[in-house]
């Protein structure tokens, strides 16, 4: 059973029974893809519809200029914070940040442990140590500069120890 329309485009040995399965098949797969395609349109019809709500054309354009005003503000503003931070940091590592406190009994007779070294170190163990010795004469107090850690001039041990605290701190 051939078909003209088949013999003329060269397929007349097929049966037509093939053809019209072929061309339902296809029919029922471009109605999926209409519905589904109808189901996207719908809610991109919807999204648009609560974007648009109560906006007209010109509000529209106003908030989004707005928002690329805003955005440039902020832009700015973290730009400036960056900066102060940067600052920030730089200033803090020169700041005394370790400290080492002993305190200790000068002179075994006197009690009270009233003498005292301490010492202060930036983030890079610079600083300084001071010592103030109490007697029965009085006060006396000195210092001594630290640089990386390590005095030029001889440390008594209270001062050894204040050191070892405020590097280790």
């Amino acid at each position: 059973m051939g078909s003209p329309i088949l013999n003329k485009i060269g397929l007349g040995n097929i049966d037509i029974l093939y053809v019209i399965i072929f061309l339902i098949l296809c029919i029922i797969a471009l109605a999926v893809l209409l519905i589904l395609q109808w189901r996207k349109l719908n809610d991109l019809s919807n999204r648009y519809e609560r974007f648009m709500q109560g906006s007209r054309a010109k509000s529209l354009e106003k908030r989004i200029s707005d928002i690329f005003d805003e955005q440039g503000a902020q832009r700015s503003l973290l730009d400036s914070h960056s900066r102060q931070l940067k600052d920030l940091y730089f200033k803090q590592q020169y700041n005394y940040q370790k400290m080492g406190l002993v305190k200790y009994d000068a002179f075994k007779e006197m009690g009270g442990k009233l003498s005292f070294c301490l010492v202060l170190l930036d983030e890079k163990n610079n600083g300084f140590l001071m010592n103030s010795v109490h007697s029965s004469d009085g006060c006396y107090s000195y210092t001594k500069r630290i640089k990386n850690g390590q005095s030029d001039l001889e440390l008594s041990p209270e001062e050894v120890v204040a050191l070892k605290k405020a590097v280790e701190e």
